[in-house]
């Protein structure tokens, strides 16, 4: 009701990339964005939560959003469904969107909130490729107590048709995002069946469909990073509405 009050601006962002999970969403947005902008494109981000200010929730084609243009978004949002008793995280939702319909871009980075299926950002009809990072317990009073109804929850995202790229997990989790991927008729790629990674002397090995390449380790401190860059690089080769080279793809690390 509140993005129709504001001509459904969720319908005109350039390609997105959606990405759930528990652990490593957000890092798997930065390699994203880091690939995409390596590449020349101009990427809009949305992630939450903010570190310092709440600018970072919305950079606009690779520059965090300013304040007086923040304002007018937000005030443009209250105004037209201040009676709709949106929640916050909705409000800012839109607020962005709306933000991202207004400057040219070659690619959208949204990061979900909460779950998936549910949660706020989950209005993106066609997106280029959706993600699926770690899962885990988490949120049980809004997701459910089991890992497989979490699990269920996060693949809400896909769409029909679309790239559904995931990494592997326990099979309660596996089976439960296979089920809701079926139900969408969504291309579910699975890390250990349709596509692999693995560490290597020099870096990260990634072998798909497309092929294999080997990418520099993650700057980002923790071995669990390498799980994260390989999700992203193998997102981005899953999907054909934004080339990306592998020379952008080794820079993201």
């Amino acid at each position: 009701r509140l993005l129709d009050r504001l001509g459904n601006p969720q319908s005109a962002l350039p390609p997105v990339f959606h990405v759930a999970g528990t652990n490593g969403k957000g890092s798997t947005c930065a390699f994203l964005r880091a690939a995409l902008e390596g590449d020349g494109k101009r990427v809009h981000v949305f992630t939450s939560p903010h570190l310092v200010r709440f600018n970072e929730r919305i950079r606009l084609a690779g520059t965090l959003i300013s304040d007086d243009a923040l304002a007018d978004v937000l005030a443009e949002v209250l105004d037209r469904g201040g009676d709709i008793g949106a929640s916050f995280f909705e409000v800012t939702t839109a607020a962005a969107f709306l933000a991202f319909s207004r400057v040219s871009a070659d690619a959208c980075v949204i990061e979900v909130g909460l779950g998936g299926r549910l949660d706020a950002t989950n209005v993106i009809a066609d997106p280029a490729a959706c993600a699926i990072a770690q899962l885990g317990i988490d949120h049980q009073a809004f997701l459910g107590d089991a890992i497989g109804q979490i699990a269920r929850e996060k693949a809400g995202i896909a769409r029909k048709g679309r790239p559904l790229v995931t990494l592997a997990y326990a099979s309660e989790a596996s089976d439960a995002v296979a089920k809701m991927a079926n139900e969408r008729d969504a291309d579910l790629r699975i890390a250990g069946r349709d596509w692999r990674y693995e560490a290597v002397t020099n870096g990260l090995h990634v072998s798909d469909r497309a092929g294999a390449i080997t990418l520099p380790r993650p700057l980002l401190a923790g071995d669990h990073q390498l799980a994260n860059l390989a999700l992203a690089a193998a997102t981005l080769r899953a999907q054909d509405r934004v080339p990306v080279s592998d020379k952008a793809l080794m820079g993201a690390a």
